[in-house]
């Protein structure tokens, strides 16, 4: 799975470098057959903390970081383009991905985050619960699944991470309202692909048989 996100990773990647972070040594040991590995602490309570170790270890700057997750093995390398295109705007500093929703039964599921944005295309909130709550709007009202791919500056990277957990993060268990709350602005490009993540043995089978079906199993 993870040498999947790596190789979409590499077909986007002409100017930049590629590093697979990672506290597990068996992650390490198959990594290293194909990428640069950075061994990081146990301790991090979240990507965004785990990439910022990263990369004040690596021996050269950059500007502009890419957080993908290696349970997300069918992600494409067109997503991970639109996260660079929001970064055209000097003004950016942290940059995400969302998705239309149109079951309703995903868009009441607390375990589905959904994000509202504004005219520019920058993030007003995310919450496990529906946004917006419809009350007396019309029926095309629009909702928006949360994908939890990441690109930030590095120097807001750094800066975000030094932030004390607040109240917002604490009640939806959403580390992207710390951000907010503090005054951070979150860029929010728009996908039409959703593939499934594996967190679980479960969803590995889920994901053998979507690669199946999508003709895409050869290298899974």
């Amino acid at each position: 799975m993870i040498q999947r996100v790596y190789e979409a990773a590499a077909s986007v990647a002409s100017h930049g470098r590629i590093f697979i972070a990672t506290d597990d040594i068996r992650i390490q040991e198959h990594a290293e057959t194909f990428s640069q590995v950075i061994m990081t602490s146990e301790h991090h309570p979240s990507g965004t903390d785990r990439c910022a170790e990263a990369i004040l270890s690596v021996p050269f700057d950059c500007d502009i970081v890419i957080n993908l997750q290696g349970d997300e093995p069918f992600i494409k390398p067109e997503q991970i383009q639109i996260l660079l295109e929001l970064f055209e705007n000097p003004d950016v500093q942290i940059g995400t991905l969302k998705k239309e929703l149109f079951d309703a039964e995903d868009i009441d599921n607390p375990n589905i985050v959904k994000v509202v944005s504004n005219t520019q295309k920058k993030a007003l909130y995310f919450s496990r619960s529906r946004i917006p709550f419809r009350r007396e709007t019309p029926e095309n009202v629009q909702y928006y699944k949360h994908l939890g791919m990441y690109a930030y500056r590095k120097s807001a990277l750094i800066e975000i991470t030094q932030l004390a957990p607040s109240m917002l993060e604490e009640t939806e268990k959403l580390e992207q309202l710390r951000w907010l709350e503090n005054g951070y602005s979150i860029a929010v490009g728009e996908t039409h692909w959703q593939s499934p993540a594996v967190d679980t043995p479960e969803d590995l089978e889920k994901a053998i048989q979507f690669a199946i079906k999508s003709s895409d199993a050869s290298s899974f």
